[in-house]
């Protein structure tokens, strides 16, 4: 009787212990500074009251955050939509998918030589994205604003190469995403994700001369390593950044440069 009870207090005391530094967790998230990062250090408060540390880990490019995730050197990122992670997966082989949408980042046109997308000159230069999600997005956008005409058979990833009109024969310059902020000087226009506009002090909503709408299936995500879905402190980040204190930054903090999706 008396070991039974020595038993059963043993195994109340493991299962106390087990939870509790469960619940003690370290999450390590990668994230891009604008607005990624921003809005993860909203959320960090939130997974605070749950027993977890955030620490954000800052990239300034859209490929090592996925490696490092897949190397387990981060629990998770937060810097792509789905089209570039799945892209991302059957190039490099990787192991990655989503946990949760959080918000949309309209892709823009944006000009210092010009203040109407109308006024583009013929054999204008214009930059776009050098990864072939982002890239074809742009020629998409492109296209909606009646600048050319693509090949339906590409998809949501058309190239160069599928140009199918462009009637002022635009000349096309493939940069990393990172650098077509810093190429407006030098071209006509440059096509600039969301993230990055915002981190060259670029309002999409104002400055932009031809922007996407909120209704882009383009949603960037958390990502974590297959697998993971269940971890209990992931959920509670997935948690965090749908919460409405999130919510209320996004609406706040970018006046609809950024558009929650929760």
């Amino acid at each position: 009787m008396k070991k039974n009870l020595i038993t059963t207090l043993i195994l109340a005391v493991t299962l106390l212990f087990g939870v509790t530094s469960a619940s003690a967790a370290v999450l390590k998230v990668g994230a891009t500074p604008v607005p990624h990062g921003e809005i993860l250090e909203v959320a960090a408060p939130l997974l605070k009251k749950a027993g977890i540390t955030l620490e954000i880990v800052e990239f300034t490019d859209y490929v090592q955050p996925n490696l490092a995730l897949q190397e387990e050197e981060l629990d998770a990122n937060f810097f792509q939509h789905v089209p570039y992670l799945e892209g991302f997966n059957q190039d490099a082989g990787t192991n990655l998918r989503s946990l949760v949408g959080i918000h949309v980042e309209p892709l823009g046109v944006y000009s210092q030589k010009l203040s109407r997308l109308e006024d583009l000159p013929v054999k204008a230069q214009i930059a776009i994205p050098n990864d072939a999600t982002n890239g074809g997005r742009a020629l998409l956008l492109l296209q909606e604003a009646g600048l050319i005409k693509l090949n339906p058979e590409a998809g949501i990833v058309p190239t160069v190469f599928d140009l199918t009109e462009n009637k002022l024969n635009l000349k096309f310059h493939e940069l990393e995403a990172a650098q077509l902020s810093r190429s407006l000087p030098d071209v006509d226009a440059a096509v600039i994700n969301g993230n990055y506009a915002l981190q060259a002090n670029l309002n999409p909503v104002t400055d932009a001369i031809f922007l996407e709408g909120a209704e882009s299936p383009y949603v960037n995500v958390l990502a974590i390593r297959d697998g993971q879905e269940e971890n209990p402190a992931l959920l509670e980040l997935a948690q965090a950044l749908t919460s409405e204190e999130v919510r209320a930054f996004i609406l706040e903090k970018y006046e609809g440069s950024v558009v929650p999706t929760f």
